[in-house]
């Protein structure tokens, strides 16, 4: 028993950095892929970029709304920027490989972002309930001080609840392979590399994630079903229609996000399969940063009206300068 012990501690000690084999199952599609998942990062980074530039410069845009907004947008940059350039890596590499600390990294980063989301999805939501549902009180109770307590405490908790899940998964044993079936260094896939018994960890995962996850999806839930009961009471045909589409297509967008989660991070590791798991991160880690701030900011009249104004200026300084 001592001597299993010694050879997995040296396996585990052994192993500096594994292999990420991203979608090297469709290697005819690697350059259509590249291309695609470039063009949605351009996209990705450039819009949300956009966002909080524009919320910075206008003060009609200091606002709670825009303020979460403003998180969001910004969470999603580091979100998207921690996943996507290593997995455009990988459609250039045959083989791409990442440092075990690099790995670690990685993941942490991610996770802490994840949580973070959650959080604030929730949060972008009861502020939404608030505004539409009690608007006499709404600028008494969510003042500044409110809204930077509220966003400050989605970021710390989200950075601080993956470290306990880090220290377990990490110290584990992996002497199974180095090569990871997934395009980033995610979670289960790393328990799968593990060669002893990984059934405490997958417990506190599901219990994390259901924490994480469930408990502020149904908050949000809760708080646009007061915000449809509201709505519902608006005289106006027109009015109604807008709003409802508007918090349609909010909710759409954040039961995505919390679904592909609560399914990826909530199955038993050996009942998930590796093409319907990169399919689900995809959504989450991809698509989702990128209908964010389409959903979210770029369809509302102030955020039109300010990029008009920034790019009226911008036009203008543009014009001085070539005509000295």
């Amino acid at each position: 028993m001592e001597h299993v012990s010694v050879t997995e501690k040296e396996n585990q000690t052994a192993i500096t950095e594994f292999i990420l084999l991203g979608f090297g199952d469709f290697h005819e599609m690697q350059p259509l892929l590249f291309v695609t998942f470039l063009f949605i990062y351009t996209i990705t980074m450039s819009c949300n970029i956009v966002i909080v530039l524009v919320i910075a410069a206008d003060h009609n845009l200091h606002t709670p709304m825009y303020f979460f907004l403003g998180n969001l947008s910004f969470l999603e940059i580091c979100y998207t920027t921690t996943i996507v350039p290593k997995m455009l890596r990988s459609f250039l590499t045959v083989r791409e490989m990442i440092l075990f600390m690099g790995c670690v990294a990685q993941l942490y980063i991610f996770g802490s972002l994840a949580v973070t989301e959650c959080l604030l999805l929730s949060v972008m939501s009861y502020d939404r309930y608030l505004a539409i549902c009690h608007p006499l009180s709404y600028a008494s109770v969510m003042n500044f001080k409110v809204c930077f307590q509220l966003a400050a405490g989605c970021w710390i908790t989200g950075f601080l609840t993956p470290i306990a899940m880090m220290i377990l998964t990490f110290t584990l044993p992996f002497c199974a392979s180095k090569e990871i079936g997934h395009f980033f260094c995610d979670f289960m896939p790393l328990l799968k590399l593990s060669c002893t018994d990984t059934h405490l960890v997958e417990f506190l995962s599901f219990t994390v994630s259901a924490c994480v996850t469930l408990v502020p999806f149904l908050l949000t839930l809760t708080s646009y079903y007061r915000i449809t009961l509201t709505i519902w009471r608006i005289p106006s045909t027109t009015g109604k229609q807008k709003a409802f589409s508007t918090c349609s297509s909010h909710l759409l967008v954040v039961s995505v996000f919390y679904s592909t989660i609560i399914i990826v991070y909530g199955a038993p590791v050996g009942n998930q399969s590796p093409a319907l798991n990169k399919a689900f991160s995809l959504l989450y880690t991809v698509i989702s940063p990128m209908f964010n701030p389409l959903i979210y900011s770029l369809r509302n009249k102030e955020v039109k009206g300010a990029l008009q104004k920034v790019g009226s200026k911008v036009f203008t300084s543009l014009k001085k300068s070539d005509n000295p």
